[in-house]
């Protein structure tokens, strides 16, 4: 497109790590910016009427939260937030859940978002890296395109486990290769899969929680970062506060990660999740709990008529009317919510506090260093009116 525009005033961070500008009274979402610069900016869409998207093309005005990059530009490749400090990442992360819970779901929460162990200074972290792979190259994929994005020689890509081959090291794969590789990192060994074959490695891997182990295929579900795991069930431990002998749904439950402790908390755990392998999983892992085998829109019926806790996990898209309609009819005393995006979460408390549950708890973490996605832990409780 190569059509620039500016200087802007860049404003306020939006959902998705975009920064609001206006020209010409319309609102531009800007991609590479922080808040108070001033900056030309480079249109990538100019399709709708009422916004365009672009990119920063030269900084005017820094921020002095801006962090100049010291590597060429592929190494940062998956990043949104690269040019900010870590600090200034999590204020700007803080400000969108706090922003959505106030749009969205109607209620003022003060929010902090909270660093978790292991992320080498929010680098190193992502132990699953999905690489695309064309003629015996591997890289990974551009933003927003099918563009491959070759990483530079000697640094690789620095979102990337350095536990796990660096992406020339999978070139030895290519003949058995699809178009994407997956590279696993989990506590067990390191697994390279393609299209549903294994190239290297374990098809089901073993992750360690809280002196527990989970098995979990390689190319299922777990959390990317090696900290999120035990972070996000701490975290439903406290808010949930379990009493011997409770009854707790676990929803979405994947491979039995927060039943399992649940379960050593003295809770009579029922999980559901739509994976049927993943549920094979969870009932191997915490023997001690119910699971069952069903999308939960689907499987609402199942899961009796009573609970004095619930914890939901829904998927990026949120659990939605049917699922927070049902789960509010079982009378639990809490609900804990977790959630991957901010948007979701604020339609779903919403829906929540419309059938009398109040937000009494919110933390989130940043367990997606130098990008714009968080994760919301947030405790409801039933109200007494």
């Amino acid at each position: 497109m190569n059509e620039f525009i500016g200087p802007l005033e860049l404003g306020p961070i939006a959902h998705g790590g975009h920064v609001v500008a206006r020209h010409e009274g319309r609102v531009v979402f800007v991609r590479g910016g922080l808040p108070g610069e001033t900056a030309i900016v480079e249109l990538t869409d100019t399709r709708h009427d009422r916004y365009w998207n672009g990119r920063v093309r030269r900084v005017l005005e820094a921020s002095p939260d801006r962090v100049e990059p010291e590597l060429a530009p592929a190494a940062y490749a998956g990043t949104d937030f690269a040019f900010a400090t870590l600090a200034a990442q999590r204020r700007l992360k803080a400000q969108v859940v706090t922003e959505q819970l106030a749009r969205l779901g109607g209620v003022d929460a003060e929010v902090r978002v909270e660093a978790v162990s292991g992320d080498r200074e929010g680098w190193g972290w992502r132990t699953r890296m999905r690489y695309l792979h064309e003629d015996g190259r591997v890289g990974l994929r551009g933003y927003h395109t099918d563009e491959l994005v070759e990483p530079p020689a000697g640094t690789g890509f620095l979102l990337a486990d350095p536990r796990g081959p660096a992406p020339h090291d999978l070139a030895r794969h290519a003949a058995r290769a699809g178009r994407e590789i997956t590279v696993t990192v989990a506590d067990s060994g390191v697994t390279v899969t393609s299209d549903g074959r294994v190239l290297s490695g374990e098809p089901v891997v073993t992750q360690q929680v809280r002196g527990m182990d989970f098995r979990v295929r390689a190319d299922g579900f777990w959390q990317v970062h090696p900290g999120a795991a035990e972070a996000l069930t701490d975290a439903v431990l406290n808010a949930l506060r379990v009493r011997e002998g409770e009854r707790v749904l676990d929803l979405y439950c994947g491979v039995g990660l927060f039943a399992g402790a649940l379960a050593r908390a003295g809770a009579r755990v029922t999980g559901m999740e739509a994976n049927q392998t993943a549920v094979r999983l969870a009932r191997a892992n915490v023997p001690q709990a119910r699971f069952l085998a069903s999308r939960l829109e689907r499987g609402l019926t199942r899961l009796g008529t009573r609970a004095d806790a619930v914890v939901l996990d829904p998927p990026r898209s949120g659990a939605g009317k049917r699922v927070i309609d049902a789960v509010t009819g079982l009378g639990a005393r809490a609900i804990v919510y977790v959630a991957c995006d901010p948007a979701a979460l604020g339609r779903d408390v919403a829906g929540l506090r419309a059938r009398g549950y109040e937000l009494t708890g919110v933390r989130a973490f940043d367990i997606f260093p130098m990008t714009h996605h968080v994760e919301t832990v947030v405790l409801l409780t039933r109200g007494q009116g």
